[in-house]
């Protein structure tokens, strides 16, 4: 079966990141527009410090909505600083219910999407504010744009081996709920090795719709694998899809034997990957990458 486990802890990562590490994507404030050293700040500028340093303080011990209250009086202040948008934006990420489509939770959302987007506008090259996006897009379960959004990060830096994870994910697992509906109907359970005993007409309709999916999962979870050495969670994600990919070649009794021996492949290169990542990390904390 296919796990969503591991593309939900990536996202986690794009959808909850620490407040504080937007500092490293803009000026501290105070230092927009390259402000010399020993300029006399303003009352305004004064004031827009403490409420970005009380918001990141109520942040850091979880009080999101009293961080929300001084970033938006920030943003109040300070409309252009960009600082402050991402602040905000983070924060509101942080209220949006996974996989909940109320009117509110749909507001807050987008709320926090329009906020990254008014930084892309000033910054189009910035890959947290579109990794942002695409988490907020994903936790509303828009996948298509969560995906597009990842793409958009790649076209700038083809080498980050997350946004190539999360859409041979969101694809593997379109392609994953397709079968399953697919089987279900005629009714027949998943075996998880291109169900050769499944009726022509039911692996014929999944052909139809994951021919697409599976080539472009298999294309980005390669990519990841290849850029980022021992990616577990990439390479446990690919046997899955060649999982998939059995299901394409129904009918094709050695190309759908060969699927399931590289999935298999792939779940022990992933149980090693992990192996030697935990025996780096308790050999000390500096030892392995997450």
């Amino acid at each position: 079966m296919f796990s969503s486990l591991n593309v939900g802890r990536s996202f986690k990562v794009a959808v909850a990141a620490l407040a504080i590490l937007a500092t490293t994507w803009f000026p501290a404030a105070g230092q927009r527009g390259g402000g010399g050293g020993g300029r006399q700040l303003s009352p305004q500028q004064i004031e827009l410090n403490s409420e970005l340093k009380q918001g990141l303080e109520a942040y850091k011990i979880g009080h999101i909505d009293e961080a929300i209250l001084h970033f938006r009086k920030a943003s109040v202040l300070d409309p252009e600083n960009p600082t402050a948008k991402v602040y905000l934006g983070t924060a509101l990420a942080q209220k949006i219910a996974p996989g909940v489509d109320t009117p509110e939770n749909l507001m807050i959302a987008q709320q926090a999407i329009d906020l990254f987007q008014e930084v892309l506008e000033k910054a189009p090259f910035d890959v947290k504010s579109m990794k942002q996006i695409a988490g907020i897009e994903f936790s509303i379960t828009k996948l298509d744009d969560a995906k597009a959004w990842q793409k958009k990060v790649l076209a700038v830096d083809a080498k980050d081996a997350e946004a190539a994870y999360v859409v041979g994910v969101i694809d593997g697992m379109e392609a994953h709920q397709n079968a399953l509906a697919a089987l279900q109907q005629a009714g027949i359970k998943d075996d998880g090795e291109g169900n050769a005993k499944a009726p022509a007409k039911a692996m014929e309709a999944i052909k139809a719709q994951n021919g697409a999916l599976v080539e472009e999962a298999l294309q980005y979870l390669s990519q990841a694998v290849q850029n980022r050495a021992n990616y577990a969670d990439a390479m446990a994600n690919l046997g899955l899809v060649y999982r998939r990919k059995a299901d394409l070649d129904w009918g094709d009794e050695a190309a759908r034997k060969d699927d399931v021996a590289k999935a298999m492949e792939w779940r022990a290169k992933a149980i090693s990957a992990r192996k030697t990542i935990l025996e780096k990390q308790s050999a000390g904390p500096d030892s392995a990458k997450p």
